[in-house]
């Protein structure tokens, strides 16, 4: 507990965010299957509404990830600052999303039906043909399963963190997952001694991601994709293969979760023109949020989708 009020408190002092002004968010009404789905546009005051970027969520937490607003590290605002219209998306079950009875049922297959009406609004809303779509860890999964059902509707595709494969064989044996302070911790790289190296990761981009993790996924999270990541290592979880839109790979090699062989197997499947794979040295599955890889990041997805 006190350790939470000092990084909090560290927030309030230090975590300024620079992209503030000037960006409006908007949230647009979306329902699926009788849920009501989350969908917040962010964008600039002067954004001609014609790049369109929808940021797909991972297992278990929802689309704050992408609003680490401490800083200039909000990915959602650095991506609003630079023209595009961004999208964020609470998978059902997920975040500021209606609460699901199944926690089971919101699985990868189902997530990419709320992705592709996400879309569908997107795309009448802005007057667009076709949207960027950015997935991290699991949102690779039904980020990249979408986009190979819905070819039409996809321009490029970055897959950050790709889960190509299964992660190993694991009884799920309950419906939700139990959310912790802890485990919100889990994704930022540690020490020798098991505490969060504050070298690669700020204090106050920890504490802000916690705190909204806390805040909007305290209840816990459905477990149907987990379920289906938790299989063997020989299933193939994104179709890459079936995937038409050019495609950005960009992994860490420190990331615990992802294997650079299976990458750039998965990356020989990919058919479409200026399909990429790109391998930070040192970055792990935050990089994102890492001081040393975070301007490196953000900078190649953006020159990617230019």
């Amino acid at each position: 507990m006190v350790l939470r009020m000092v990084l909090v408190l560290f927030t309030l002092l230090q975590g300024v965010a620079a992209f503030a002004a000037g960006v409006d968010a908007q949230t647009f009404p979306l329902e699926r299957n009788g849920v009501k789905l989350h969908l917040q546009r962010m964008q600039t005051e002067g954004a001609a509404g014609e790049k369109q970027l929808l940021m797909v969520h991972g297992l278990t937490y929802s689309s704050h990830e992408f609003d680490v607003d401490a800083g200039d590290y909000s990915l959602a605002r650095y991506f609003a600052s630079n023209g595009f219209s961004v999208w964020l998306l609470d998978i059902a079950g997920y975040g500021s999303s209606q609460e699901v009875e199944d926690g089971y049922m919101p699985n990868s297959d189902y997530a990419a039906e709320d992705i592709a009406a996400a879309a569908k609004l997107i795309l009448e809303t802005s007057g667009q043909k076709t949207l960027d779509v950015l997935g991290w860890s699991w949102g690779t999964v039904t980020g990249g399963r979408f986009a190979a059902k819905y070819p039409e509707m996809v321009r490029k595709l970055v897959l950050y963190a790709p889960i190509v494969a299964g992660l190993g064989s694991y009884e799920v044996a309950d419906a939700f997952h139990k959310n912790t302070w802890e485990h919100a911790a889990g994704d930022f790289q540690v020490k020798a001694d098991g505490s969060i190296d504050y070298e690669i990761t700020e204090p106050c981009v920890v504490a802000v991601f916690q705190s909204n993790s806390w805040r909007y996924d305290g209840k816990g999270s459905p477990n149907g994709g987990r379920r289906d990541l938790l299989v063997d290592g020989s299933q193939r979880l994104i179709p890459t293969a079936s995937i038409k839109a050019p495609t950005l790979l960009i992994i860490g090699d420190k990331d615990p979760y992802v294997s650079v062989a299976l990458c750039e197997e998965a990356k020989a499947t990919l058919t479409a023109e200026g399909s990429q794979l790109k391998v930070v040295p040192g970055a792990s599955h935050a990089m994102m949020m890492e001081k040393p890889f975070y301007k490196e990041f953000r900078e190649t997805v953006l020159e990617f989708l230019k």
